[in-house]
């Protein structure tokens, strides 16, 4: 029986039409919602950028913990899954639809937002230098100042260019330290592939398979992922198995043996055995040390 994540969806009380919102990342923590919690796994249907000015603690994105401390910022995509740890750091945190940016964008800017808040070409975690530190918070002060301060009529036009301003900003540090990709050929095709593994990765796992999808051989998707990733295909395909499995171990109420079957296993011992490959772990050690109750 499944037990769905909680989806947050977007909402700014103050400013309903208004798709973006800024809040502070202690307050955040402090806040006692009725319909879930935020130190419990959930899932979010809008992007988020925070980034911590003050103290340390840990974060978890997708099942993986994260250590920070002042000057960390986190580029969270949408229908990620994460849940925050009680912590006494500061920080602030951006919040927004992709509406917010993409209906507002040329096809470069997207891009870029796209390119920034994937977690499969860059960790979602970046450590920022003082002057980048500085950087960021001058920018995120003229968002709030705009956004709290004025609010008028023009607010929302100019809150969104800062956001994309921070956008191109971040992007420009992550191209800098070579996190992501300003221009390759094969980037269209990589998130191609993403696109479609993600979707149907439980019914399939070959490469010949998406290959055949998007018209091309199987040694040119091998050309593609080692381009963007420096890994085979396969092994990417494995790694968002991975992720779509670990969703469904802690979502589901089901045996790991139905699930085996469910996540395209014919034999549950080969779902088991896959999974420990390649997490170090067993399913029902990964569910007993995840799955909340």
């Amino acid at each position: 029986m499944k037990k769905n994540f909680k989806e947050i969806t977007f909402a700014n009380k103050e400013k309903e039409s208004f798709q973006f919102d800024l809040v502070s990342f202690q307050d955040l923590l402090k806040k006692k919602p009725s319909d879930h919690s935020q130190f419990e796994f959930h899932k979010l249907s809008f992007f988020a950028i925070f980034i911590i000015t003050e103290k340390e603690g840990k974060y978890n994105l997708n099942f993986n913990d994260y250590e920070y401390k002042k000057g960390t910022l986190f580029t969270v995509r949408k229908d990620n899954i994460h849940k925050f740890y009680q912590s006494k750091a500061k920080g602030k945190l951006l919040v927004f639809t992709e509406n917010f940016i993409v209906n507002h964008s040329n096809k470069l800017e997207a891009s870029k937002l796209f390119m920034l808040f994937n977690e499969m070409l860059a960790s979602p975690k970046l450590e920022l230098n003082n002057m980048e530190f500085k950087e960021v918070l001058a920018l995120i002060e003229l968002i709030k100042e705009e956004n709290v301060g004025v609010n008028d009529r023009y607010s929302p036009s100019i809150v969104r260019n800062f956001v994309q301003i921070l956008i191109t900003k971040l992007f420009r540090i992550k191209s800098k330290n070579h996190l992501v990709f300003d221009d390759n050929k094969y980037l269209t095709k990589f998130l191609e592939l993403q696109k479609l593994v993600e979707a149907d990765c439980f019914n399939n796992k070959k490469v010949s398979y998406y290959a055949n999808i998007m018209g091309v051989t199987s040694k040119t998707l091998n050309n593609i992922t080692q381009s963007i990733i420096h890994r085979t295909a396969k092994s990417f395909i494995n790694e968002i198995v991975i992720i779509q499995c670990k969703r469904l171990i802690i979502n589901s109420q089901d045996s790991l043996t139905e699930i085996a079957y469910q996540v395209g296993f014919n034999e549950s011992t080969n779902f088991f055995k896959y999974f420990t490959k390649y997490t170090g772990v067993s399913p029902s050690q990964f569910r007993t040390t995840y799955q909340t109750v």
